[in-house]
């Protein structure tokens, strides 16, 4: 028998690697935001009942005003923010025609950044991810 402890929760979120012009687009999350001060990728967590790739687009619409296409699932991974609570993330590759980046309250900043701006300014964690799944690769296709 199963016992199921509902003080513990899985989140699943996803995060787009916006591909444009050779460079990939990261925030700065707000200083009273969780996570103040770090870079990322723009995304977030999936609303329930919502399309994996639609919730994407929707986080990436209102994080950073962009339409983008999503074009394919990079990698995915997991890990936990306590003790009671996993979160479960699906990094995509996202494409954009455009680079006018409008943020949301949630970022203080954004970039367009070269493979080497992203090893300078990306946490230990993405940088680790980024190398295992040969993102920084990408730049390279476009």
């Amino acid at each position: 028998m199963t016992v199921r402890d509902d003080r513990n929760q899985i989140v699943v979120a996803t995060k787009g690697v916006i591909l444009h012009k050779g460079k990939i687009l990261v925030v700065q999350r707000a200083p009273e935001d969780v996570g103040g001060g770090t870079w990322e990728c723009p995304g977030g967590k999936l609303d329930f009942g919502e399309d994996i790739e639609e919730g994407l687009i929707r986080e990436i619409s209102e994080e950073v005003g962009l339409n983008v296409s999503v074009e394919k699932l990079l990698f995915a991974n997991s890990f936990k923010t306590n003790p009671a609570r996993q979160i479960v993330m699906l990094s995509y590759l996202c494409s954009t025609d455009n680079d006018n980046v409008i943020l949301s309250n949630e970022h203080m900043d954004y970039k367009w950044a070269t493979k080497n701006e992203l090893l300078s300014i990306l946490p230990s964690t993405i940088i680790r991810d980024f190398k295992k799944y040969n993102i920084f690769s990408l730049q390279e296709l476009i």
